[in-house]
């Protein structure tokens, strides 16, 4: 990765998706994991004290980016949680079939490039009946605020490590060989519409 990618931009991701109005997004899902929890990119390790330890055995912190795993420390060395670090993008989850009780998605499968593999392979490692608690923005439902998502998205994947504006979060999920079991869908005060239009709930692996 350039000098932008593991100095830079952390320090930019962290403060974007640590904002009080995103954590709050974060409190719908973060709470429901349980058992042997696979986060995928677990950046600066944000989400760590919104788990709850009576619930969750282990976690795995899905990261590639040396950068966010440094920035992660100081929310590591305070954690209730064991943590296991996997250095490797979604598209390759180093990790048993039907290993998984639950998996953390939060602002994460914008930023995948091959989304469609990884959600593959979380599909895989999820045990039967295993859960997803996802928190994504994405595309918006307006005409013209997906003409603005699409405009920017070049340039904003460019800042912002490979981020997208306008994939279609829930429909993803869906095709991917899960059930929502619930999810909710809106824009969230304080960010620009074209950015902060965000889907958080629950999907079951489908047999």
């Amino acid at each position: 990765m350039s000098f932008y990618e593991n100095n830079i931009l952390p320090h930019i991701i962290n403060c974007a998706c640590s904002s009080s109005a995103i954590m709050e997004t974060r409190e719908k899902v973060v709470p429901l994991a349980f058992g042997n929890v696979l986060e995928i990119g677990m950046g600066s390790a944000v989400n760590l004290d919104l788990y709850n330890p009576d619930k969750v055995t282990k976690i795995w912190g899905l990261e590639p980016s040396l950068g966010m795993r440094k920035k992660a420390n100081k929310n590591l060395a305070k954690s209730q949680v064991k943590v296991e670090w996997l250095s490797l993008p979604g598209e390759q989850i180093p990790l048993d079939d039907n290993s998984v009780d639950s998996i953390v998605l939060t602002y994460t499968l914008c930023t995948i490039p091959d989304w469609s593999s990884a959600m593959k392979q979380m599909h895989r490692v999820l045990k039967p009946g295993g859960k997803i608690l996802f928190c994504e923005h994405g595309q918006a439902p307006d005409e013209s605020i997906k003409k603005w998502q699409n405009r920017l998205n070049g340039l904003w994947g460019k800042v912002f490590g490979g981020c997208n504006l306008n994939r279609t979060v829930i429909e993803n999920i869906k095709i991917s060989g899960f059930s929502i079991d619930w999810s909710e869908s809106s824009y969230i005060k304080g960010i620009p519409k074209f950015a902060s239009y965000i889907s958080c709930g629950v999907a079951i692996k489908n047999a």
